[in-house]
């Protein structure tokens, strides 16, 4: 039962909690409403005048040796220099400053041409179905990437100077842009104040009788800048994690152009790989063709040397024996030469490792080395160099990833050495074995007679010559089948297309954010108006500033009339405020034994005059015997307040001038309502009240009325309340909405532990409406003005008592 009661405290602190926040805020709903009115129009002007963007998108496959995306047996048996990707190289190089900047220079897109007009019909120009933004005005110019009839082009884009605006027209009969006084032909090159330039036809060009709203005009931007600006615009991500197809996607104000950058990029990067491949191709075609040339000549001074040979020697026909000898010594001899040309191979791929810098060329061909291990490594280093390479266009110098790759060079080279020379090595003891079993044909040939045996060494050389040319001849065909086969290791799926629609801004995202941006701004400007207000703004306040009760609330009297219960007031929301603090008193043990109620404050301002004169009126409408002194000595109100002369008062009696009967006044408000005014200020009215005569007027009042209501002097400036407190009951403080500081009632506690006011608790009062309402008295605990007081705000009349 017990953990139940506690949730069901949390649950109502929680409630309360929000309805706080909810009572602190609603009550300056006009200022909101403002905000909300201006943000939505800020949206407004912003969707009329902003340009819409149009996102484009390319799709591209990439053949990622990690996702196995592979060519048909036959495609690949054709394609021998092909090279395997790894997709994420792909994606840097597809955003390289290479790739970008090629592109921003066919394009033209450093020579921007914008048509200036205010009406933005140019929407409609592009997009047709867009036809909501046309008679839009839109400031500055807008871009007639396919509306102007001719494009700019810089002979050397790299050191053009930067240009704003240069307004032109185009005379269309005569073929002449013009600028300014000058004229200038189309498809030539011209010199211009603004650098050497050439007017084309604009291809691009949708409609040819378009007739422009406003003067055309281009400007002259830095490649490097536009380039930044396609880089950062344009997004390359992978369709999925195991897929190697390629997104590209990019937002333009002209779709055409969006469009046109994509598929220029995908262009430029085909023919760069295809550059690559091609090279690779090349250089080991021209490596196999300076082989067969050699070979060609030695094998040609072989011939002649048989040929002379037989002719002087009369050489016709050999033994079957030495035909034998032939077959072997020939079969030897070619596997010598095999052994000669793998070692000039090894020999040129160890001047390629040892000779290079990291710098991406060409490897050399390893024709004839059959060793899987060295031809992959040499695979292996020829990608890390293209990929160093690559980076090193994008990325600087001293970029971890750039010296990633050239650590691994540097790794992979030893091994390749290492590789050359464990062949090396088996080769030349490959070659001397051949060579002892050669000295052994050697020696059966002495047995032959010396013109066959001399024959029979000359067609060695010739057979052995065949062979190597043969085998050479095979492989440049080979090669030459593959240059004139190669194809790209991507393939674009999908060309660039556009949205019809456009992508930004959309109007409900741009609207929802206008109106959160409005409400945070009115939230924080409520917020900070009342953190940094350094006066008791909220009951809360009170309650975590001291540890005192709040006992009751006091809303504001806009009447201005110091009796605000009874008479036609008697149903006012006020009055009936005083009726809960009536019935609170019970609470500090106020009865008609307990009767004597001190009233104070902090400082002066804070009604406490005016509460004890209303809290005293609300007393004796129950019917019993009030009596209200007026003991604030120094600054007395309720004499003012109830019409009654202070000519004799308290100070009189404390001066032993009067009796008791003398000073005590029937309150023409009620006939229940007595009162003692002050009396004449006196000079020290501190000291008078040390009198032990207050003592015996309070016994004196104590047998004859029911409750004792004293409004004493504030505690702040003077001490007078708590010489008073002893002989009270209870004391009531008063707390000022926006008028006590918070410092003084933080302060209530600290003094308390020094000078005493008894049984004491706090009442808020001269809460005022807050935020722009009426009736929205939230600073407290939210009590309403509830149903039986709407009648009394109809009347709207001015209420007043008469003496009766």
């Amino acid at each position: 039962m017990q953990v139940t009661h506690n949730n069901g405290l949390e649950m109502e602190s929680k409630e309360t909690s929000i309805s706080q926040l909810w009572s602190r805020y609603a009550s300056y709903w006009p200022w909101f409403v403002f905000l909300l009115l201006l943000a939505v129009g800020v949206a407004a002007m912003y969707m009329r005048y902003s340009i819409p963007q149009y996102e484009s998108t390319a799709r591209l496959l990439i053949k990622d040796e990690k996702k196995g995306v592979e060519d048909s047996k036959g495609l690949e048996s054709l394609n021998l220099i092909s090279t395997k990707k790894i997709l994420e190289n792909e994606m840097e190089v597809l955003q390289s400053r290479t790739l970008v900047k090629e592109v921003v220079n066919n394009l033209q897109l450093y020579a921007p041409i914008f048509e200036e007009r205010k009406i933005n019909t140019w929407l409609e120009a592009n997009k047709n179905e867009v036809t909501s933004w046309v008679s839009k005005k839109a400031p500055g110019g807008l871009p007639a990437y396919t509306t102007s009839p001719v494009i700019v082009k810089v002979q050397s884009p790299d050191s053009l100077r930067e240009v704003k605006k240069v307004y032109f027209t185009y005379n269309k009969p005569e073929q002449k842009v013009i600028i300014g006084a000058d004229s200038f032909p189309i498809k030539e090159w011209v010199q211009t104040p603004y650098g050497t330039l050439q007017f084309a036809p604009n291809t691009r060009m949708e409609d040819s009788t378009y007739t422009p709203a406003g003067q055309y005009y281009f400007s002259l931007q830095q490649p490097r800048k536009v380039i930044a600006n396609i880089q950062d615009r344009l997004v390359i991500s992978s369709a999925s994690k195991l897929s190697s197809i390629l997104n590209l996607t990019i937002r333009d104000e002209v779709p055409q152009r969006g469009e046109d950058i994509l598929n220029e990029l995908l262009t430029a990067y085909n023919v760069a790989m295809l550059k690559d491949k091609n090279t690779l191709a090349a250089n080991t075609l021209r490596f196999v063709e300076d082989r067969l040339n050699h070979v060609s000549r030695d094998l040609s001074g072989i011939e002649s040397k048989i040929e002379r040979y037989k002719s002087s020697q009369e050489a016709v026909d050999v033994s079957e024996q030495g035909k034998l000898f032939l077959e072997n010594v020939s079969a030897n001899d070619q596997k010598l030469s095999e052994i000669d040309m793998k070692l000039a191979v090894l020999d040129q791929v160890e001047h390629y490792v040892k000779q290079k810098d990291n710098n991406s060329s060409i490897a050399p061909s390893t024709l004839g080395v059959s060793d899987p291990v060295l031809s992959n490594l040499l695979d292996k280093l020829y990608e890390l160099e293209l990929e160093y390479e690559k980076k090193k266009t994008t990325t600087g110098e001293g970029n971890p990833l750039l010296s990633s790759v050239g650590d691994q060079i540097n790794r992979i080279k030893p091994g390749i050495l290492e590789n050359i020379q464990n062949q090396r090595r088996g080769l030349v003891a490959s070659k001397s074995n051949l060579a002892n079993t050669n000295s052994s044909y050697t020696s059966v040939l002495q047995t032959i007679p010396k013109k066959e045996r001399d024959l029979i060494e000359i067609s060695r050389q010739q057979s052995t010559m065949q062979s190597i040319y043969g085998f050479l001849l095979q492989k440049k065909e080979e090669t030459a089948l593959s240059y004139a086969a190669n194809v790209s290791d991507s393939r674009v799926v999908d060309r660039a297309s556009s949205t019809v629609a456009p992508v930004s801004p959309k109007m409900p995202i741009v609207f929802a954010i206008a109106i959160i941006v409005a409400l945070a701004i009115g939230l924080v400007w409520v917020t900070l108006k009342e953190l940094f207000n350094r006066k008791i703004m909220y009951r809360q306040d009170i309650e975590r500033l001291t540890n005192h009760p709040v006992i009751a609330e006091i809303s504001n009297d806009k009447s201005k009339n110091p009796i605000v219960i009874g008479g036609v007031n008697s149903r006012s929301f006020v009055a009936e405020q005083f009726r809960k603090l009536r019935q609170a008193l019970n609470y500090l043990g106020v009865n008609t034994t307990n009767k004597k109620v001190l009233i104070t404050s902090g400082i002066s301002g804070e009604g406490k005059s005016f509460i004890a004169t209303n809290l005293a009126l609300s007393m004796s409408l129950t019917g019993k015997k009030v009596v209200l002194l007026e003991m604030d000595l120094h600054s007395p109100a309720i004499s003012d307040y109830l019409n009654i002369s202070s000519d004799v008062g308290i100070s009189s009696y404390l001066l032993g001038t009067r009796e008791p009967e003398e000073i005590i006044r029937r309150s023409e408000v009620n006939d229940n309502l007595w009162f003692i005014p002050a009396g004449p200020l006196s000079a020290n009215p501190t000291e008078l009240l040390t009198s032990s005569r207050l003592q015996e007027l309070l016994n004196y009042l104590d047998g004859i009325f029911d409750y004792i209501i004293i409004d004493s002097a504030p505690v702040g400036p003077v001490t007078d309340a708590y010489i008073i407190s002893p002989y009270c009951d209870a004391t009531l403080y008063i707390v000022r909405h926006k008028h006590t500081p918070k410092v003084l009632v933080e302060q209530i506690d600290k003094n308390s532990k020094v000078n005493i006011l008894k049984n004491m608790a706090i009442v808020f009062n001269g809460i005022r409406p807050r935020g722009f309402g009426k009736h929205h008295y939230g600073y407290g605990y939210g009590y309403g003005d509830g149903y039986a007081y709407k009648e009394k705000r109809k009347q709207k009349t001015k209420t007043s008592f008469k003496p009766i």
